[in-house]
């Protein structure tokens, strides 16, 4: 996923650099498909960042490549600026008042976690109060996320998600009331998160070679354990069939945690769950570990090996992200994204999403956006291949 990432970050810096130059873009018009959109004024000021960042022209591509390594820091002082820059009438009142921070799931799960340790540095940088309020009604966080999509887009309530609940629905539900990429705003990724590849201490399996060989050998005799329909504790394990072949009873449960606890008492075998959901257990003896879903070996389990050293290509990391409803004023999302990110930056924080054994990311919102369209293609195929469908 790290991989990913840093890709996606790279082919829009790309793109950015070529954004002024339209002698330059047309010699390169293979890097991007959107030079109209790029030439037309009024697009210029979606991504002020990049678009101050190539103003000369006669500066040669290869260098105006290097200018887009900018630091967050820097990203964070210039979002200020262009607050001010533009809009100046909605920006210099922003924020006036509390800011709701919308979770499309229950309280006290990781991303519960997060969320509340980011509103309170927000609260002590802003002034303003960020409330958090949990919307877990409704599969796959449909309700809460559809809430944010219909809010009005001045900045004043955000959704705080994750990558598989929030991409997956679009290719679940016929009927989804939202769109995940053209109905939100990126702001920013706060964080990624491997998950943990685990299962009951009964299973005849203590590596990932081993486990796929029992599971052909018993083809739909183990069963493992999800969240729910559509989940990032279902979809990662239907990857994982599709690339091993093998075949698994899915036994969806009312949450992680019941899930967890399933496969604790043995009525499942198997399941793919974050790591500050399963590392206590792993360490108590009620839980074996196989393996992490992330294409390298986290720092803090060296001796915890990869699904991907087994199955070649196979990456899941989990996501958590910041958006805003379509529309909101590109000087808002500049101005969020630059707190957020200096946020991020800071040990506390970075602490805090060690603890979940996850890692700070901060990319910037045309990168995040590229991002949840890459997720959302990437789950579709897993959904499609499956022939998965929630009514």
């Amino acid at each position: 996923m790290r991989d990913s990432i840093l890709k996606a970050m790279a082919i829009t810096r790309i793109r950015a650099a070529t954004m002024l130059n339209p002698s330059t873009h047309e010699k390169n018009d293979r890097l991007c498909n959107h030079c109209e959109n790029r030439r037309n004024a009024s697009k210029l000021f979606t991504d002020p960042i990049n678009a101050m960042r190539n103003t000369n022209p006669s500066i040669p591509f290869e260098q105006r490549i290097a200018l887009c390594h900018w630091r967050p820091r820097f990203a964070a002082v210039f979002a200020v600026a262009c607050v001010g820059l533009l809009g100046a009438g909605h920006a210099q009142a922003y924020p006036d008042k509390p800011i709701r921070m919308v979770l499309p799931f229950p309280p006290g799960g990781s991303t519960d976690i997060m969320a509340r340790s980011l509103a309170q540095k927000l609260t002590e940088s802003l002034g303003k109060q960020i409330v958090v309020d949990n919307r877990g009604g409704g599969a796959g966080g449909i309700s809460g996320t559809d809430l944010v999509a219909k809010a009005a887009p001045d900045g004043y309530v955000l959704l705080l998600t994750t990558s598989i609940s929030h991409t997956a629905g679009a290719s679940l539900y016929s009927k989804l009331p939202y769109h995940p990429v053209r109905d939100f705003a990126p702001i920013t990724m706060t964080a990624f998160a491997p998950q943990m590849m685990v299962v009951h201490p009964s299973v005849a399996a203590k590596t990932v070679p081993e486990f796929i060989t029992l599971a052909k050998a018993t083809p739909g005799q183990i069963n493992y354990a999800s969240g729910g329909l559509g989940t990032s504790t279902h979809l990662p394990v239907e990857l994982f069939m599709s690339m091993a072949g093998v075949q698994m009873v899915h036994v969806p449960y009312k949450g992680g945690g019941p899930a967890l606890l399933g496969v604790m008492g043995g009525q499942s075998q198997m399941l793919m769950i974050s790591l500050v959901g399963a590392l206590p257990h792993v360490k108590s003896g009620k839980l074996r570990a196989l393996a992490l879903t992330s294409l390298k070996r986290a720092p803090e389990l060296p001796d915890l090996p990869t699904v991907a050293e087994s199955v070649p290509g196979y990456d899941v990391s989990v996501w958590y992200g910041i958006f805003a409803p379509r529309g909101t004023p590109a000087p808002v999302i500049h101005f969020l994204h630059g707190t957020i990110v200096k946020i991020l930056q800071t040990r506390d924080m970075r602490e805090r999403l060690a603890q979940d054994g996850a890692q700070p990311l901060g990319n910037t919102p045309a990168e995040f956006a590229v991002l949840n369209q890459a997720e959302v293609a990437k789950w579709a195929k897993v959904v499609r291949e499956a022939r998965i469908k929630a009514e």
